[in-house]
């Protein structure tokens, strides 16, 4: 256990620091949610057949899996093979050059709902957009106008929505909203029962304000999902180096305390994006998985 505890994330007096020994060790996998991104290799068949025959318990699908398939019919086949369907990922893209722009990204944002009332699956994640060399100021304008578009017709269909913000490393052409803070600030603007957040402990890890933030979220009902992974030191792809849990620094267990402080009780979503894991075998990637998850989550 203590080789997952290789970080020295930094407190402050207005920081509640948990220490993660004193966090309940995951003894199951009742909570294990994977992402189909995680072994993007696979077909959507492989995946559910052997994340069956793994004891995993949730899926989030990514859209490119469903590409030439029946949602519908892909959504029977995972609870047929008894696991819930946690989240479709990923909506959003709300920034905007033009105004055929803008209404090509209304028209997918609404796609997805459709895709997702078809597939049965509760959740629409949500990375919100950023144009490069656009303004902050105006990029958040898009999204704010994006969202106010779109949540009519996700609460009309019983889907939520979770903002998740991303790491500011991506904020000039994938996410203008980059810290808890902002997407709480998005979530309580509107106020709808169908609009929360997603904590990426990858994108998140290093705000010293994000014990506050996450139980902020708690407070406002707007904690909908939680990612994980890891932050390696020596990541060579800013976007394609993610390590498993315990390859890095995040402190995994102690944020997760922080969840379920919360008041959060929902699955453990491992997304990780590694060309380093993907050219591996992807069976044995899973039990890699479920050892990490059991020790250093």
């Amino acid at each position: 256990m203590d080789d997952c505890l290789i970080n020295t994330m930094s407190s402050s007096q207005n920081l509640h620091i948990i220490n993660d020994m004193s966090t309940e060790k995951l003894e199951n996998f009742d909570r294990l949610c994977i992402h189909t991104i995680t072994t993007k290799p696979w077909s959507i068949e492989e995946i559910i057949e052997n994340y069956h025959q793994a004891g995993v318990k949730g899926i989030s699908v990514w859209r490119n899996v469903l590409e030439d398939r029946n949602p519908a019919q892909i959504g029977d086949k995972i609870r047929a093979a008894g696991m819930e369907i946690v989240s479709l990922v990923r909506g959003g893209s709300f920034t905007y050059r033009n105004q055929v722009e803008k209404q090509a990204a209304l028209d997918d944002n609404q796609r997805i709902i459709d895709q997702s009332v078809a597939l049965k699956a509760p959740m629409v994640v949500l990375v919100c957009g950023a144009i490069p060399g656009q303004s902050i100021s105006e990029s958040v304008s898009q999204i704010e106008i994006g969202l106010e578009t779109l949540l009519p017709y996700a609460e009309k269909n019983s889907v939520n929505l979770a903002i998740e913000p991303l790491h500011p490393m991506y904020a000039d052409c994938r996410s203008t909203i980059c810290t808890m803070k902002t997407a709480n600030q998005f979530a309580e603007k509107f106020n709808s029962p169908n609009l929360g957040v997603v904590v990426d402990i990858f994108h998140v890890w290093w705000d010293l304000d994000l014990y506050y933030e996450i139980q902020r979220c708690g407070k406002n009902e707007n904690l909908f999902a939680f990612h994980i992974c890891d932050w390696k030191t020596d990541m060579t792809d800013m976007l394609n180096d993610r390590g498993l849990m315990g390859e890095g620094v995040i402190r995994i267990r102690e944020i997760r305390a922080w969840m379920e402080q919360a008041g959060f009780s929902g699955f453990n979503e491992v997304e990780i994006f590694s060309n380093r894991l993907w050219n591996g075998d992807q069976k044995e990637l899973l039990e890699k998985i479920k050892k990490a998850y059991l020790q250093c989550s």
